[in-house]
């Protein structure tokens, strides 16, 4: 079922509730997630992306519903991942004559998904597409925000900025506005979709808000391809993404361990207990990387100025909960962010150097030297951690004070 977005625009996506992984199982989507597709009715009709393949047949129904498919004049693929281009097979079969407008790179990428040779129209920044009306798409191309295809559109008169897999959340509802949903679960959403997949392209992000800035477009709605419509102050998420891609920080410290027989464990609770007794003023958390959900962990660490991981050796390596978690984190490519390695070991000290190393490589500045129990720490050892966190936060606040006057 349709629903307006503005004038003659609709949302004609799919609401995927029980949707719990997303990008195999890289991603949590514990509130669901949504397919946006966008039908726009004028002298010309435009659909804007289709969803996720599993919903094909569905979504094909119900866009016949609203319009007889051959009665759309133009496709627009922003994106050609599957979850923006899966129903797409099934529509073209349908009409396979109509024109598909989208960047060079994302033909590359329907072909390489799909295997057919519609009839494409590729399309850069500043070219231009009549709706009549006096309305007109407007594309904009924004390469690596998140794939080398993706892509932008403005639609003028509306005032309309289809922005793909930008300002976008994981996070299903029935009302599609961002005025009409609880604020924190909306924003919490957002900054987790932002830290776990537009992270490492930061830069570009940057670049890309002030090249839209540029362009002098007003901008009355925002459509992602996931989550909610930003129709209220739609520039509020603009201006928190250039806030995120700024080397984003908050007063906070993540520790983040696993543990075999709870002697990483209760070093990582003793060197909370310094960093707390440190600084009340600092936002500590703890997380187990095993029992977590290691998404929820990634956000936490791009909130955070510093963190500590944590784990003992094992099979002269470390723990596959934090080595899987170390390797999302060298991908993300956080910046200005401090570090410090810790753990257990029996026979050979080399969980806490792997983990440090690994940091290194990350781009995360080592402040503290590792830390390092012998077999089972006992009483000594625990209030030898819980010094080590108060004087973490030390050299952090005395590190941050040196860079302010810097």
């Amino acid at each position: 079922m349709k629903k307006t977005v503005a004038n003659n625009v609709y949302w004609i996506g799919k609401s995927d509730w029980e949707l719990r992984q997303f990008h195999g199982y890289e991603y949590s989507t514990n509130k669901g997630s949504t397919y946006n597709s966008y039908l726009i009715f004028e002298e010309k009709n435009v659909l804007i992306d289709t969803v996720f393949k599993p919903f094909s047949r569905e979504y094909i129904e119900n866009l016949s519903e609203e319009i007889e498919l051959s009665k759309i004049d133009y496709i627009v693929c922003n994106h050609a991942e599957p979850d923006h281009s899966g129903a797409l097979p099934d529509l073209m079969e349908l009409i396979p004559q109509t024109p598909i407008y989208c960047t060079k790179n994302c033909i590359k990428s329907l072909q390489g998904h799909y295997h057919k040779n519609w009839n494409f129209i590729p399309v850069k920044t500043g070219d231009k597409l009549s709706l009549g009306n006096g309305k007109e798409l407007i594309f904009i191309q924004a390469p690596m925000l998140h794939w080398p295809d993706s892509m932008f559109c403005y639609l003028s008169g509306d005032n309309i900025l289809f922005s793909n897999d930008a300002f976008g959340q994981h996070y299903c509802s029935e009302p599609i506005f961002n005025d009409l949903v609880d604020q924190h679960e909306l924003y919490s959403e957002a900054i987790k979709y932002y830290a776990n997949i537009l992270t490492p392209f930061s830069k570009l992000v940057t670049k890309k808000i002030e090249e839209i800035e540029n362009l002098n477009l007003p901008v009355d709605y925002i459509c992602p391809s996931h989550g909610i419509i930003w129709r209220e102050e739609p520039l509020q998420i603009v201006r928190k993404y250039a806030e995120w891609a700024d080397n984003y920080q908050q007063n906070q410290i993540t520790v983040i361990y696993d543990t075999m027989y709870n002697g990483t464990r209760a070093i990582a609770e003793s060197i909370v207990n310094g960093l707390t007794l440190a600084d009340k003023n600092m936002t500590v958390k703890l997380y187990n990387a095993a029992k977590n959900d290691k998404n929820d962990i990634i956000t936490e660490i791009f909130k955070s100025k510093a963190i500590l991981i944590g784990c003992p050796t094992v099979n002269n390596g470390i723990m596959y909960s934090i080595a899987g978690l170390l390797e999302m984190v060298k991908g993300l490519k956080f910046q200005g962010k401090k570090a410090a390695a810790f753990g257990c070991y029996g026979w050979h000290d080399t969980s806490t150097k792997i983990i440090e190393d690994v940091l290194k490589e990350s781009g995360f500045e080592i402040v503290s030297e590792r830390l390092s129990a012998i077999w089972e720490p006992d009483s000594n050892f625990l209030d030898k951690c819980i010094d080590y966190g108060k004087q973490f936060v030390t050299v952090l606040n005395s590190s941050d004070f040196r860079k302010s006057r810097s």
